[in-house]
């Protein structure tokens, strides 16, 4: 009875045994690694990670003040030592940023990143010295043909074929002179030939650049190239297969939000002389400070101050055309500067002989002011015949890409 007794004993202690070191080995199981975190240069496991947005009101000393700084530094010298690489005064709120804090000294803040987007980003280190970095993620182009027919919206169109539904506005502007956007139908076709970016090789970000498209509407096929015509200049124009522009050589209105206050006529009365004299040119009346855009591309051909232009520049845009803007309360291109269709030039104001904001819009056509909006505009001015020769050497190779996606497609 004395064996049986002592058995029994024995086979519950090592059944308990058996059974904590199963419980023990299932705890450890559950127990799982912290994941390694890095990001911005940081191992976010070595700090304690604060992250947060930029609100109204705040500023880069507000958030500063809220933690210890390292060796005592005083939140003014570090504005002053790090104005030259990061403007403070231009953080924005609805912007994220990161504060990196020493885990074993009372929050002392090791390090800031203010992320100005989804690849630029500015890292400010307070670990040794202040030392500002202003930095981008490692990105990657990739380049390829998408080519759809219209189901619904352009945009719709797009999100289905996997492409960001910003390249709606970019096609759009490409073909504002040739397509009505608002009247694309089902059945329209278009191709375009693409550069996305990607963060890391797999982030999405968006269509970086469009090396050529096609679009087809009411059975009409019009390509697009972008192309500079000389390498002082800041845009590419679009132009067709054949090198004819795709734009109209001017833009209707030198504003893109306005209203006419005073229209071209050799007669009128002035309403700050108090006197009836001629109006060579068109009023549009604006808020102070709305853009001014050059209407057709050109040069610069004056910039200055009259008593009663106030602020204005002269842009030449051939041998036959030039345009002036008056009244101006900010200058935004110099002299000489070549300037693209569309570029902003300055900012509306009431400088000079006005009784409030609006520019005036004036148009010489052979060295006399006419009236623009009596005016047959011409369509961009075409290319010469060197140019047009080497811009069709340059797009033969897109063309044939496009037309050859666009058979199979479509199955023309």
């Amino acid at each position: 009875m004395r064996y049986l007794v002592l058995a029994i004993l024995f086979v519950t202690f090592f059944t308990a045994c058996n059974s904590k070191e199963e419980t023990e080995k299932v705890k450890k199981a559950v127990v799982k690694k912290e994941p390694i975190i890095k990001e911005y240069g940081f191992t976010f496991n070595d700090y304690k990670v604060v992250k947060d947005t930029i609100r109204s009101g705040d500023t880069f000393g507000k958030i500063l003040e809220k933690y210890p700084l390292k060796d005592s530094l005083r939140i003014y010298d570090v504005t002053q030592k790090v104005k030259d690489s990061f403007n403070v005064r231009r953080i924005k709120a609805g912007k994220p940023y990161i504060l990196f804090l020493d885990k074993k000294k009372p929050n002392t803040l090791q390090a800031l990143v203010y992320i100005e987007d989804r690849i630029k980003y500015t890292v400010i280190d307070f670990r040794d010295s202040i030392v500002v970095s202003n930095k981008e993620k490692p990105t990657t182009i990739k380049r390829r043909v998408v080519a759809a027919e219209i189901e619904g919206s352009l945009s719709e169109t797009l999100s289905n074929a996997g492409v960001s539904v910003g390249l709606a506005n970019k096609l759009a502007n490409i073909y504002a002179y040739t397509v009505d956007f608002f009247k694309i139908q089902k059945g329209d076709k278009f191709a375009v030939t693409i550069n996305e970016r990607y963060i890391d090789d797999s982030i999405y970000v968006g269509v970086e650049s469009i090396e050529a498209s096609y679009f087809e509407h009411k059975g009409k096929k019009i390509f697009a190239f972008p192309y500079k015509l000389s390498e002082d200049q800041k845009y590419e124009d679009y132009y067709d297969e054949n090198g004819k522009g795709l734009k109209s050589m001017f833009l209707k209105a030198p504003l893109d939000y306005f209203r006419i206050s005073s229209r071209f006529s050799g007669r009128r009365f002035h309403p700050v002389q108090m006197r009836f004299k001629a109006h060579n040119g068109t009023d549009y009346a604006a808020p102070h400070g709305t853009p001014i855009k050059s209407t057709a591309s050109g040069v610069v051909e004056r910039t200055g101050y009259t008593a009663g232009n106030g602020n204005f520049v002269k842009v030449r845009h051939s041998s036959t055309y030039a345009t002036q803007y008056l009244h101006m309360s900010k200058i935004l291109v110099r002299n000489g500067q070549r300037v693209s269709q569309g570029q902003i030039i300055g900012k509306v104001g009431s400088t000079g002989l006005a009784t409030g904001p609006h520019v005036c819009y004036r148009f010489w056509k052979n060295g006399v002011q006419v009236d623009p909006l009596r005016l047959k505009l011409p369509n961009a001015e075409p290319m010469n015949e060197s140019k047009k020769i080497q811009y069709l050497k340059d797009i033969e190779p897109l063309k044939r890409e496009l037309d050859s996606i666009t058979k199979v497609k479509f199955k023309e």
